[in-house]
């Protein structure tokens, strides 16, 4: 193995700060071998690297369970109009204009930006197939080249009214996905099958996407419930309710993951809970576009684990899950003028270890077996203050007042991404370069 030993002033472990910690990883693999006093990890590993983060306190980077990553092209159009209108003149318009060369730029700028926000690991909705599996391997790519851990949720989509690049027949869904598991099945990129939604996949696509998280047992993720125009729909074509008939499929089980879950009843939430699936949960995103506010407290009470998404940068319009884990809570009390509804504990868990669960990786935690995602934070930043010596106010400040000028430094499978707001990997001109060229593409009639 070729170690490194990583110091820091304190080290972030079971939501409580460990000062003068170190932590031991294995630079081939990513995974963390051991924690503790740096003397005691170099007795164990003494040819081992040292990299000192200084003043920094280590904390586990953060997971985002739900991102579109090319609708970070798209930030800033169609903002503030209805949803229907919002997709149709924002994603419908655009994604059928875009190269394959637009599909990378989009990826990488989404992951480049989340990552200086203290993302380690994010998974892709991904559903703009035009150029087919080049059109994935063209995320993998931007994954690669910035560095972050990337799981593609492979969108099957067969619903004629969308845009053509995202629609394809179910056997040529299943084939791409099937194909694209198989090929990446471990290291940074993982896939997994995601059919839309009850709106945009036939139960025949959402069965086939349930099949194959069986057969791979792997999570697999959908859209349920997001807008109300969606419930009414499928009351009136199936005379129930979205989570009620796709329980009658059989697809409601340990494997599936919805997302927002913004309309569901009562009976539909207890119904997740007891079937073990899970929720992932992206409160900016509902907000920006008037979609409602799921009652998360109900699904905290029927025990379904939740998960934290910025989704997609042109309906947010940030992508950051510290982000997400401040909303999730301010909002909730907001709703149910109840203060003790959701604490920043459950926030941060929410962010980071609840992600890795429905992602099914061994990430969200500083713990030896896991993978070195990490991100350093200043407790020297304005932000992160006041801190007794004690450190009690920690997370809190973490989770409620900690701006991004507090994130110092990123590291992913061990390796240094981030450094005082700079990328390692990439310039972040070429970045920015990217971008233009793409927008000024876009901009064309």
């Amino acid at each position: 193995m070729s170690m490194k030993i990583i110091n820091a002033a304190a080290v972030f472990i079971d939501n409580e700060l460990t000062k003068s910690f170190s932590i031991a990883l294995d630079e081939h693999s990513g995974n963390i071998q051991g924690i503790g006093f740096c003397k005691n990890l170099l007795k164990k590993y003494p040819d081992a690297v040292q990299e000192d983060w200084g003043n920094l306190v280590i904390v586990p980077g953060s997971v985002n369970a739900h991102n579109h990553s090319f609708q970070s092209l798209l930030r800033g159009i169609a903002a503030d109009r209805p949803f229907l209108e919002w997709r149709d003149n924002s994603l419908y318009k655009y994604s059928s204009r875009m190269r394959l060369q637009d599909i990378y730029t989009g990826a990488l700028f989404a992951f480049t930006e989340m990552m200086k926000c203290g993302v380690t690991t994010v998974a892709d909705f991904f559903y703009l197939h035009q150029f087919g599996i080049e059109s994935d391997e063209a995320i993998v790519q931007a994954a690669r080249d910035c560095g972050i851990r990337l799981v593609i949720a492979s969108t099957m989509y067969d619903w004629d009214g969308a845009p053509s690049g995202y629609v394809e027949n179910v056997a040529t869904a299943v084939e791409r996905t099937e194909k694209l598991m198989k090929k990446y099945s471990g290291g940074m990129v993982k896939v997994i099958p995601a059919p839309h939604s009850l709106h945009a996949a036939s139960p025949d696509m959402i069965k086939a996407g349930h099949k194959l998280a069986q057969k791979y047992n792997t999570p697999y993720h959908i859209h349920v419930a997001e807008e109300l125009f969606e419930v009414e729909q499928v009351k009136v074509e199936h005379n129930t309710t979205p989570l009620a008939y796709l329980d009658t499929m059989g697809v409601v089980d340990k494997h599936m993951s919805i997302i927002h879950g913004v309309w569901l009843d009562d009976s539909e939430i207890k119904t997740i809970g007891n079937k073990s699936a899970h929720l992932i949960y992206c409160p900016s995103s509902n907000m920006f576009l008037a979609d409602g506010i799921t009652d998360i407290p109900c699904y905290l009470n029927n025990d379904v684990l939740i998960a934290l998404g910025s989704d997609g940068a042109c309906g947010n319009n940030r992508i950051s899950v510290f982000e997400e884990m401040r909303m999730v809570s301010i909002l909730q009390k907001a709703k149910t003028c109840d203060a003790l509804c959701v604490n920043y504990n459950d926030s941060f868990n929410m962010g980071t270890t609840n992600g890795a669960t429905v992602l099914d990786l061994p990430i969200g935690k500083i713990a030896t077996g896991c993978k070195a995602d990490f991100v350093g934070i200043s407790t020297a930043d304005f932000s992160m203050q006041p801190l007794t010596e004690k450190g009690q106010q920690f997370l809190p400040n973490l989770i409620y007042s900690m701006q991004p000028t507090a994130i110092k430094r990123v590291a992913v499978n061990g390796q240094t991404t981030v450094i005082n707001n700079t990328l390692t990997n990439i310039a972040d001109k070429r970045v920015l370069d990217l971008v233009h060229s793409t927008m000024q593409h876009l901009e064309k009639d």
